[in-house]
């Protein structure tokens, strides 16, 4: 692999790294928002 194929297959992974981040913050705060929501 080429220092640029590398790059590239770097910043892919992080791309994807963070939206799994985001997504899983999105559902913890969903779940929080159901869960008071319940209680109140």
């Amino acid at each position: 692999m080429t220092p640029e194929e590398e790059e590239i297959f770097k910043r892919r992974r992080k791309g994807r790294n963070v939206a799994l981040a985001l997504g899983l913050t999105f559902f913890v705060v969903l779940f929080y928002f159901i869960t008071i929501a319940k209680m109140g």
